[in-house]
């Protein structure tokens, strides 16, 4: 059976295990770190060290903070496996800088896609910022302090992978 965009669609882009709560990290750097951590152990990338040089090297080319405390660290790989997000969110009195102007992230989204997926990378990226520019939506992310709920909050905004 090939991979149909059907069924690449159906995957669930987050899971619990996906979502790290009381996040400490010591710099973006660390935060993606334990991410990717929880991709690989999961197994949806193959190559942690690998993926994670490339998240990095994308950062440092362009700042991934929004408006509201959030970091979008991302990156298009071939270390990936099947289209990811995990998500942070730091525990109390820790903060990252991701180079939004409004100041530092207290949830943070590391986005994972294949390398082949250039349009899906983009409609993830478009759908989540969309999501991530409401008020409720961050709030609803950070005051969760529940993996599930959390997980649901994310592949719920992004139902547009049904069709």
């Amino acid at each position: 059976m090939t991979e149909g965009s059907l069924e690449r669609y159906d995957a669930v882009l987050t899971t619990p295990e996906l979502v790290l709560l009381e996040m400490e990290a010591d710099s973006k750097e660390d935060a993606a770190a334990q991410l990717a951590e929880r991709m690989f152990q999961a197994g949806r990338i193959s190559d942690l060290a690998g993926f994670l040089a490339q998240v990095n090297a994308h950062e440092h080319q362009l700042a991934t903070g929004l408006p509201g405390g959030i970091g979008m660290p991302h990156a298009r790989s071939e270390f990936v496996t099947k289209t990811s997000i995990a998500v942070g969110v730091t525990r109390h009195g820790y903060s990252l800088d991701f180079g939004a102007v409004d100041g530092r992230a207290t949830v943070v989204l590391l986005i994972a896609t294949p390398a082949s997926s250039f349009s899906e990378h983009l409609e993830v990226l478009a759908t989540l910022a969309r999501s991530l520019f409401k008020e409720n939506f961050r709030e609803s992310l950070r005051r969760a302090h529940d993996a599930e709920v959390i997980a649901e909050l994310i592949n719920s905004t992004l139902v547009f992978f049904d069709h």
